[in-house]
Parts: structure tokens; C-alpha cells; sequence
């Protein structure tokens, strides 16, 4: 069965900072891809129950994202809090700035990510996939491919997930999305170019094709050549 990436990403939240933690969840969500545009949020109580949050709390932070243009209400019996279908733009700030503010950070970011990563792609085909989680895992690789430019790197991100959802660990989907979340700003400020997008399909589909005919050795170094050619775009701009 696959863990889905939504249990993950609404985790109880730790004590001590309720409030700015359930608005990270929520964006960790929306900008993960795990909800996506024209979704509508889990309903109040549940989701509350999920963070381990006070509705007083849930709704404070869904009306902090409201006013920031993430999310918005809706009333009548179809209702809830969808994501917006236009989602703020990025703010644009440079790579080497964003590296600055990560300082040492972004070593340990990278060597997180890819220690996890490889090893969630080489935990995957070790699996015998159900058919739910194959056609899970082909339809994130298929939305990844035709992604547009401005849908491009949270499409990617769901995919990167989707393979963590299929290892069937919680704790690791739940690490990869965090990790994510530390790296994406960084990512966002690099420029998508066509070629280097092409070949990152190319990798996607090596490694998805490795998990699905259970071939944990290639899927390893498959993913391990991906995170190797973004980490070297990563560096060349800021440089």
C-alpha cells in the first residue's frame, strides 16, 4: 500500500511554535505538490487532529496563508479551503544570496538529500510494487514529463516523494519532504533550462524504470547521477 506523502506532510506538529509550524506543514504541502491547484485542504477537524493542533491554531495559519494568496474559503455545501489555482510567484532572489543565508547549512542539506534519495530509490526496487503504487509512481513520472516551465519543479518535487511514498516507510517520505522544503528556495532560483530539463526526464524515467523491474543497484546510481547533475547546475550559479 502506498504511504501517502499527505500523512507525511500533516504530522503532528512538535511542541512549542504551533502556529509557525502548522503554516510550514501547509506549505510544505502545497508547494511539495501534494496538494495541488483546485485541491481542497483534509476539513478542519480532521486536519487539526492530524497536526495535533487547536482549530483556533489551523485556522489562524490557513487565514495567515489566505492573506498571503495560497489558499482561500469557500462557503455552501461544496466548501472548505482549496488551493488557489494561481499561486504566488517566487520571490526572486538570487542563488548566491539564498546560499549565503544557508552558510554551512547547504553542504549538509545536500548530503541529507542525497543520502536519502539514493537510498529511497535502491529501498523502492528492492519492493514488489502493488498495482496501486506502480500506477502512482507512473502517473507522478508522466505529469513530471509534460510538466510546463511554471509547474515544472513542484512536479518534480511529487516525483521525487512519490518514490519515498513507495518504500513504504513514513519516516523517510517524511525526511525527504523536509530536506526538500530546505533546498527548494535554491532550487527555485536556478534558471529551468530546456536541455537540462530534458535531461532530467531522461534520469526520471532511468530510475522510475530501474524501481519497477526491481533493479535496486541501478536505481541507486541512476539517482545518484541525477542528484550529482543538479548539485553541479546548483554550484555553477554560485559560483
Amino acid at each position: 500500500m502506498v504511504v501517502q506523502a499527505d500523512d507525511a506532510v500533516f504530522r503532528p506538529v512538535r511542541a512549542g511554535n504551533p502556529f509557525e509550524e502548522t503554516v510550514e506543514r501547509l506549505l510544505q504541502a502545497i508547494k511539495l505538490g501534494v496538494v495541488v491547484p483546485g485541491d481542497r485542504l483534509p476539513p478542519e477537524r480532521e486536519l487539526a487532529a492530524r497536526l495535533n493542533v487547536s482549530r483556533v491554531t489551523l485556522r489562524e495559519a490557513i487565514h495567515a496563508l489566505t492573506e498571503a494568496g495560497y489558499v482561500e474559503s469557500r462557503r455552501g455545501r461544496y466548501g472548505g479551503t482549496f488551493v488557489n489555482e494561481h499561486l504566488p510567484k517566487t520571490r526572486r532572489t538570487t542563488a548566491k544570496r539564498l546560499a549565503r543565508d544557508l552558510a554551512a547549512g547547504l553542504d549538509d542539506a545536500l548530503t541529507l538529500r542525497q543520502v536519502l534519495e539514493t537510498g529511497a530509490a535502491e529501498a523502492a526496487a528492492t519492493r514488489t510494487l502493488t498495482d496501486a503504487e506502480r500506477d502512482h509512481l507512473e502517473r507522478c513520472l508522466a505529469d513530471t514529463t509534460a510538466a510546463t516551465l511554471t509547474d515544472y519543479r513542484r512536479l518534480d518535487s511529487r516525483l521525487h516523494l512519490a518514490i519515498a511514498e513507495v518504500t513504504g516507510s513514513p519516516s523517510l517520505t517524511s525526511a525527504m519532504a523536509d530536506v526538500r522544503m530546505r533546498l527548494n528556495e535554491l532550487l527555485d532560483a536556478i534558471p529551468l533550462l530546456e536541455p537540462n530539463l530534458h535531461h532530467s526526464n531522461t534520469q526520471h524515467q532511468a530510475i522510475v524504470t530501474a524501481i519497477l523491474t526491481q533493479d535496486p543497484t541501478t536505481a541507486r546510481t541512476a539517482m545518484q547521477e541525477h542528484l550529482a547533475g543538479t548539485e553541479a547546475l546548483l554550484r555553477a550559479f554560485l559560483e
